[in-house]
Formats: structure tokens, sequence, C-alpha cells
């Protein structure tokens, strides 16, 4: 029989319901502010009248922000170093994190430890530079994507997604004489497709979000990425307002003609959108995969 529902949790229901209804809109509203901004009239949005409503809605900041130099090829950078990197990284943290639930792995416990010990040391700033340069990395795709094909937090999450697996399944393809790579890709990576999901988001965020790596190892403006012109765009919003303003062919009413304020919006929304949008896809992947991926014990 259903047991009747007593007062006082129907009370805690309503309270729980309510505190999360408003902590979503709180997480929701910056996006959503930042949207009726970049379509409402620009001297309402800098004036700051423009608080939960268009108003003189109009599309023309995107137009022209999308028409500024270098944006476009800073687009396919980003795109290029989000893609290939997200896609080395994922590979390798796999594999090693299979690698490392294996006893017979040559040095096992010293390689591990020495990947685990990077998480809490690092050298600097300084040295960081002269490495990258040393190395040649400065003005090269590579600086983008080589650094971050070693991650250790992701290699915990998987090998210990791993480690949760009943080792019966791939004990039986060895008896049918699977190797090592004949296991992993056929019987591990469709069992821990959750964790590759979950780790797919967090560095493909990371690809995409990053810009500090641009700023100090990229002085050609061929390698410069959409996070690092937004950087420069914020910083220079009024000038790069001005012009927008000053071209002949970016003529607007005065309601429409660009400020700071709409650039600076404008931008922000074109560089966070593609996450935006990427994002609810793998979302439902995040519990399984940090829950069971999780350190334990």
């Amino acid at each position: 029989m259903r047991r009747k529902t007593t007062a006082g949790e129907v009370g805690f229901q309503i309270c729980l319901y309510l505190f999360f209804g408003i902590f979503t809109l709180s997480c929701l509203y910056p996006f959503y502010y930042l949207f009726i901004n970049t379509v409402s009239a620009n001297d309402l949005s800098a004036a700051g009248e423009i608080k939960f409503y268009p108003r003189g809605i109009h599309f023309g900041n995107y137009v022209k922000v999308l028409a500024i130099s270098g944006l476009s090829h800073a687009a396919v950078v980003s795109i290029y170093r989000t893609v290939c990197g997200t896609l080395l990284t994922v590979a390798s943290s796999a594999f090693l994190g299979y690698l490392f639930t294996k006893n017979e792995m040559w040095g096992r416990r010293i390689w591990y430890r020495f990947i685990i010990v990077t998480m809490y040391f690092s050298a600097g700033l300084i040295p960081w530079y002269i490495t990258m340069n040393n190395l040649h990395l400065t003005n090269n795709y590579l600086a983008y994507i080589l650094p971050t094909i070693i991650t250790p937090f992701n290699i915990i999450l998987v090998k210990t997604f791993i480690e949760a697996i009943p080792p019966a399944l791939e004990e039986s393809a060895a008896m049918d004489g699977a190797g090592y790579l004949r296991c992993f890709g056929s019987i591990m990576v469709p069992l821990i497709m959750p964790i590759l999901a979950t780790i797919t988001i967090f560095s493909a965020v990371n690809q995409w979000n990053s810009f500090v790596d641009t700023a100090f190892l990229m002085t050609n403006t061929k390698y410069f990425t959409l996070q690092f012109l937004l950087w420069r765009y914020l910083n220079e919003s009024s000038s790069l307002a001005a012009l927008i303003r000053s071209s002949p062919d970016m003529a607007a009413s005065v309601a429409n003609m660009q400020t700071p304020t709409s650039v600076r919006m404008t931008v922000t929304m074109i560089v966070v959108l593609p996450i935006l949008i990427v994002y609810p896809f793998f979302q439902r992947f995040f519990v399984k995969g940090i829950l069971i991926g999780a350190v334990k014990g």
C-alpha cells in the first residue's frame, strides 16, 4: 500500500523545489542577461536599462562583430585545438588508465605516482615558458595539444572506473587469445563510454576556454584563438566600438550604434554559445561517470 505523505514531507519537498528552482534561475540568468543585452538597443544596454526583457530588438551586433577582421580565423583555430586536443587527451587517458590497472605492467606503481605527483607540484610560469621555447613550441599549433595529452585527473577517473568493472569480462577474452589491445578496444572502450564522455566535455571546455598559452606563446596572429581575441576585445572594447562606428559600411542609427558594452557582450556570447550547445548532450553521462570514476577508499 502507498504510504500517506505527511504535511511536513510535503512542506520539505516544496522548499526543496523552491530552493533548486531559484538556484537554477540564478545560474541561467547571467546567460539570459547577456543574450538580451546583445539583441537590445545598444544605447539602452549601455545605460544599464536592460534587466529582464529585451527592448528595441535587433541582431546587428552579431553581424558587425562577426565582420571584425580575424574573428572567423580565430574561431577555426579554436575549433581545431578543441577537436584535436580533446581526441588525443581522451585517447591517452583511456589507454593509460587501462594500463595502470594491470599488475604485470613494468614499473606500474612508479609511473603512476610519477604522473600523479604533477598534480601537486609545478615548476612555475617562467620555467614552463623556457621549456616550451626550448622545445620550439612558440608560434606552433602543437603548443595547444601536446601539453594536455597527459592529464593526471582524467587518468585517475578512467583507472578507477575500469577497476569497478568485473575482471571476468576481460579474462574470458584473454582465454580466447585476445591481447591487451584487443581487450581494450573491443571490451573496455564500450564499457567505459560514460567516463570517456565525461572527460571529453572536461577536455573540450578546457581547450575552448584556454587563452593564457596563446598570450605567452603566440605572437603570430594566425595562431590566435577565439578566447584570446575575446580577452583582447574586452580590454580594447572602447577603441573597437569606435572603429566599427567609423567604418563606412557599418552605418547605424543611434540606438544600434556600437558601444563598448555591446561589443563586450556580443563577443562573449559568440564565444560561450558553442559550449552551451554541446554541453547538454554530454550532461547525462556526468552522474554515472563521476560517481563510478571517483576516487574511493
